[in-house]
């Protein structure tokens, strides 16, 4: 039955005053063509939940969606309802169908198919409300799939971070050519007992990291240079853990046959965006002899992505 124009201009104001949370889910895919479509056909099972933007790369065979819905509340003001929520298991069921992490290779490093998903809060959403989503849905892939969990950030009990517990379970440790990623190497029974989900891995499925934190932005550097062993050298000192730039997080990286690439993570951007790390990088590269091309980031901003989900909602609904 058609929705009366009533009832549509009712659900969009509601869905428009209420508050927001943004998903990004990394998969280890974005060669095969046929998966990516299977994926995005079941991000559209819901109007609700919009895909804002997609960023894949050949090189590291790696795709992010940036994913958004709104989050309803109960009468005591607890979230109780998001649609990201049943999207995100769409795309995962999907992911997990169409992908075989066993025959995956890549120059990222990666520990499962459905390699990371981290929920942020839009808008006048709160860090506990991105928090109670993540750790729903990581009940949700632990049991229904039966892949290992580890919860991080703000839906980690402690708050422990992703880079900690991907040191701890080798994320960073190449295994093919010395800075390839490929198949599966660990061991199928896990030492570090995960947050949801079995201890034993099914290797084309591997692992997945979920967390919720405060937005985070992502900034490529391309070096002119296939000395890779320069670029690793320039990233950690670009790094906080190096003693370089406070709240950056970096992975010097192959990308492509004649370039590398510094990926970095920028945990307080509004501190220390992409024009610092930008000039950090060219003074360290030029000590190295080695030319650097200006950097971009892989999403939009946050203000940019909820006025495309608006305008994307608003199409919908006319």
């Amino acid at each position: 039955m058609d929705q009366s124009p009533a009832c549509k201009d009712k659900k969009k104001k509601t869905i428009d005053q209420s508050m927001l949370l943004c998903c990004k889910l990394y998969i280890s895919e974005s060669r095969n063509h046929a998966a990516l479509d299977a994926i995005e056909r079941a991000a559209r099972l819901d109007p609700e939940s919009v895909i804002v933007n997609k960023f894949e790369d050949r090189a590291y065979n790696r795709v992010r969606y940036t994913i958004v819905s709104y989050v309803m509340h109960d009468s005591t003001g607890s979230a109780i309802y998001s649609p990201l929520q049943q999207t995100v298991m769409a795309m995962a069921e999907a992911a997990f169908g169409a992908i075989n992490l066993e025959q995956h290779s890549g120059a990222h490093p990666r520990l499962g198919v459905v390699d990371d998903i981290v929920f942020h809060p839009l808008a006048r959403a709160s860090l506990d409300e991105a928090a109670w989503l993540a750790k729903a849905v990581a009940v949700d892939i632990g049991n229904r799939f039966q892949v290992p969990v580890y919860l991080y950030a703000a839906a980690h009990p402690t708050g422990k971070a992703l880079d900690t517990i991907r040191r701890e379970l080798g994320y960073y440790r190449p295994n093919f050519m010395g800075s390839q990623w490929a198949g599966w190497t660990m061991p199928e029974i896990l030492h570090e007992k995960p947050d949801e989900g079995p201890t034993s891995i099914c290797p084309a499925r591997g692992i997945s990291m979920i967390g919720a934190r405060p937005w985070v932005a992502l900034y490529n550097i391309p070096i002119l240079s296939t000395d890779v062993a320069a670029t690793r050298r320039i990233a950690r000192m670009v790094s906080a853990r190096g003693g370089g730039l406070p709240t950056v997080q970096t992975l010097g990286l192959v990308h492509g046959e004649d370039s590398t690439e510094i990926a970095c993570m920028l945990l307080e951007p509004n501190q220390i965006g992409g024009d610092r790390v930008q000039n950090h990088v060219e003074m360290l590269a030029a000590q190295e002899g080695l030319d650097v091309e200006k950097g971009y980031f892989t999403d939009h901003s946050p203000d940019m992505i909820i006025e495309k989900y608006m305008k994307l909602t608003s199409e919908d609904t006319n």
